[in-house]
């Protein structure tokens, strides 16, 4: 009669954090670039059910399969293009990115091969340098210069270029931040009065790190919008080519890919199936209760 009731105890963990994953989207409606994420639940491994007379000699009936429960296994975060707004601002930054793979052909950011294998889509990001010195991936183009000339993040994160070097904009005669800044689609800093090169300290054209992630499921958020990979998976990240379907668009901002609706349906559908399961057990608990008070006395 138990087993019931961690089944059941089971459904509702797995409920409560679908609800704490989908909350977590709608809370995060209106942050740029952000990308929404999905709990994947996973059943318990079944159990095969025998019967044995306990005679020596005796074999085993298969009586058939059980399964015990589910469990919320991971949330994976769904990286499909949010809608671009256009804000006027010349630093606010957009990633348009539809990197595409030799014989594949993606829908909503992933596909399945014939034999079973699901692939998901590269995605293009900007590069930021942690306080930890590692670098970390962001799809939030919100930036803005500093009176150093750095060009940061919202969060204070500094932009990289190309060189892995933060991109510092400051006039070399005055050392005045240049705000006057045009961007091109390929990510290179222009002069808005001239359109020439903005050059960094060794005299190099200044251009956005734009890093190609070829397994973006396997990053791992880490709030405010950024990502970090994980350890061993840093050899899949490389430069953005010129021939990758890639694009910077300044004055833009890409919104969430949270769907509003989608997630009000999700989370109301997580809240009924986590009172299914917590009338299971109070209904349990009602039996355990005349078991123990109504039969005992028997």
């Amino acid at each position: 009669m138990l087993r019931g009731l961690y089944t059941a105890t089971a459904g509702m963990l797995t409920q409560q954090r679908k609800h704490d994953t989908i909350t977590n989207n709608i809370a995060n409606i209106n942050t740029p670039g952000f990308k929404q994420s999905r709990a994947v639940s996973r059943s318990f491994p079944e159990m095969l059910i025998g019967l044995m007379e306990g005679k020596p000699g005796m074999e085993v009936m298969n009586k058939g399969r059980l399964n015990t429960g589910v469990l919320a296994e991971e949330a994976l975060t769904v990286n499909v293009q949010g809608e671009l707004r256009e804000t006027s601002n010349p630093f606010d930054f957009a990633i348009v990115s539809d990197i595409q793979v030799d014989g594949l052909r993606f829908d909503g950011g992933k596909t399945i091969t014939e034999d079973g294998q699901r692939i998901f889509q590269p995605q293009a990001f900007f590069t930021v340098a942690a306080a930890d010195g590692v670098e970390r991936y962001t799809r939030n183009g919100k930036f803005s210069v500093n009176e150093q000339g750095e060009l940061r993040t919202a969060e204070g994160f500094r932009v990289l270029g190309e060189n892995r070097q933060p991109i510092i904009l400051l006039d070399s005669v005055t050392q005045i931040p240049i705000t006057n800044v045009t961007v091109n689609k390929y990510g290179q800093l222009l002069d808005s009065m001239n359109g020439q090169a903005l050059l960094d300290a060794q005299g190099n054209p200044i251009r956005m790190l734009l890093s190609r992630v070829e397994n973006p499921i396997r990053m791992i958020p880490e709030g405010s919008g950024l990502f970090r990979m994980e350890q061993g998976d840093e050899g899949t990240v490389t430069q953005v080519a010129v021939a990758d379907n890639v694009e910077v668009k300044q004055g833009f901002m890409e919104a969430s890919n949270v769907d509003p609706t989608q997630a009000m349906v999700d989370i109301m559908m997580a809240t009924r199936m986590y009172e299914a399961n917590q009338k299971v057990i109070q209904a349990y608990d009602k039996s355990m209760e005349k078991a123990v008070n109504e039969i005992g006395r028997v």
